[in-house]
Parts: structure tokens; C-alpha cells; sequence
């Protein structure tokens, strides 16, 4: 036990599940502590435990070992590994002191650890870039958004800070993924209690691919009408079931990477779907959401289809 009563523990695997958690993952990166309290502010607001993990890598040594004193580096990486979880611990109790928090270390790669301990938690948290000198965990924000079972939230910083105002922006192009996305989007909103913006491209090519644009389009206004069905309908049902949530609905003939990209610069969140209805089959993260957790001016939660 620390002097703050907190427990570290080095393990294989974690067969412990919260439903009601946040994991969010550390190196020692900005990056990182960033992320800490973007999930630590969630977790106050909802009354859900944060649970900070650190992963140990010895990729770095595995070439030397014969000669190398391998337990020796074992402390020294777990000792490291304390000082990071206790910089984080540190950061979430400024963000909220009566915060349930729990840290663990363990010697399982980041990446599959995280996607394990995705199958029940409310949500992935990870840093949009990391250090990569001890855990790696933000070099695997793709991995696991890509495989992860729960919402993966990948936190950028804007001008060094996490934004905590404007809209949450949702990604809708009639998918299965998108679907499950706009559901997500709809209750990010009404929890932070701001509006939801819901775009919409007509087509999945880049933006300007579609010689002239709207003026290519023999009648845009007709256009415009039969899309603004498409995507009323799309949000009705949630619209309905959240009922003081405002909607902005932007339609656009091509180009969601652009457009997304662009609206994540006034957003305090983006929610997309893992794959879009572009997808190719066996491509667990498409090249929007890619573009997104990549690119990102805000924090980006990447939704995967619910399990059938």
C-alpha cells in the first residue's frame, strides 16, 4: 500500500469487470494526464468509478536479454510504473477528491489488456499521442479503438488544453456502427447538456471529389429535401427519447473526413462509428474514425456495432 492508502498490483490478466467504470490508460505522457482528467471529469459528473492503468513494456529489451539483469529492470519498470499511476491518481483528485479510484500495473501488453478489460467497462480513455517509454499506451489508441467492445475515447488537446465547451458532433450515415453512434451522441449531449450536431455526406468520397459540387446536382434543392428525409429519419427516434436536446443538422454532398475534422476544431466531443457503410469487411476501424483519432482537434469516442 502507498501513504495514500492506494494499491498497486502487477498482473497478468484482469478478471475483475465494472460496468460502471471508466478505464483510462497512462505512460507518463501530456498526453496522457490529459486523458486522466477528461475520464476523471466524466466520472464525477456521473457518479462512476475511474480506474487508471498502466501497462509495462519490455519490447525495448528483448533483443538484450541474455545479458541483461532482467528482474533488476522488472523493478526498476515497475517502480517507474507507480510514480506514473501516482502522478494520475494525483490529477484525478484535483479534478474531483471524493473520485472512486483505483490503479493497477501490469506486465500484459497495453493494447490487449485494454481491449480485454473493454468487454465490460462504460468506456476506453487514452491519450491522442504518448511517450512510448514506458507502457506505450497512447501508440495503441488506434488498436483499441479498432477492437475494443466499449465507447473508446481518444482525447486531443486544443492549444494545450482539452475543450469543455461547444457541441457534441455525431457522424451519421445510416450504418449499423452509426446507428449505435447516434444513440451514444444523443446521451453524450443531454448528459453534458448542450446541443448535438449530426452530419451527414451524401457521399463517402473526399471532399471535392464530386466535380462542381452542389451545382453538378441537377436539381439541388430536391436534393437537399430528399436528404433532409433521410436524416430526419435517422434522428427521430432519438430526437423523441431526447426530447431537450437540440439538433443541428448539416448536410453536405461529399467529404465527412473534411467536414468532421472541421467541426471537431468548435466541438467538445466527436462520436463516430468504428466502420462506416463504406467499410470493407474485416477493416475493424474505417478511414474516417481513423482520420478522427488521428487528427482530431477535440476528443474523439469511436462506437463499435453492439455484440449480436
Amino acid at each position: 500500500m502507498t501513504s495514500e492508502g492506494m494499491e498497486y498490483r502487477v498482473k497478468e490478466s484482469s478478471a475483475a469487470r465494472d460496468a460502471n467504470a471508466v478505464v483510462v490508460g497512462v505512460d507518463g505522457s501530456d498526453a496522457a494526464q490529459a486523458a486522466v482528467v477528461w475520464a476523471a471529469r466524466m466520472c464525477a459528473d456521473r457518479n462512476l468509478s475511474l480506474r487508471i492503468i498502466h501497462a509495462l513494456n519490455f519490447s525495448a529489451y528483448t533483443y538484450g536479454a541474455p545479458y541483461l539483469d532482467v528482474a533488476g529492470i522488472f523493478d526498476w519498470m515497475e517502480d517507474e510504473g507507480k510514480e506514473i499511476l501516482a502522478r494520475a491518481a494525483a490529477a484525478a483528485r484535483e479534478v474531483s477528491p471524493d473520485l472512486d479510484i483505483s490503479t493497477e500495473i501490469s506486465s500484459l501488453g497495453g493494447a490487449r489488456w485494454l481491449v480485454s478489460l473493454s468487454e465490460d467497462s462504460r468506456a476506453l480513455v487514452l491519450g491522442a499521442s504518448g511517450s512510448g517509454a514506458a507502457g506505450g499506451i497512447g501508440s495503441t489508441a488506434v488498436n483499441a479503438a479498432s477492437h475494443g467492445v466499449c465507447p473508446v475515447v481518444v482525447v486531443h488537446q486544443r492549444n494545450g488544453e482539452v475543450p469543455s465547451d461547444g457541441p457534441v458532433v455525431v457522424g451519421i450515415d445510416g450504418s449499423p456502427t452509426s446507428e449505435r453512434a447516434t444513440a451514444v451522441a444523443f446521451d453524450e449531449a443531454a448528459q453534458r447538456g448542450v446541443p448535438l450536431v449530426a452530419i451527414h455526406a451524401w457521399s463517402d468520397t473526399p471532399h471535392g471529389t464530386l466535380a462542381g459540387g452542389r451545382s453538378a446536382i441537377r436539381d439541388p434543392r430536391a436534393f437537399e429535401d430528399a436528404e433532409q428525409v433521410v436524416l430526419s429519419e435517422r434522428l427521430a427516434g432519438w430526437s423523441e427519447r431526447y426530447p431537450d436536446v437540440k439538433v443541428k443538422r448539416e448536410l453536405y454532398i461529399d467529404g465527412p473526413r473534411t467536414h468532421l475534422l472541421a467541426w471537431s476544431q468548435k466541438a467538445q466531443l466527436v462520436v463516430v462509428g468504428s466502420r462506416g457503410r463504406g467499410g470493407f469487411r474485416g477493416l475493424l476501424l474505417g478511414s474516417t474514425s481513423n482520420d478522427l483519432v488521428q487528427k482530431a482537434h477535440c476528443p474523439v469516442m469511436v462506437v463499435r456495432p453492439e455484440r449480436s
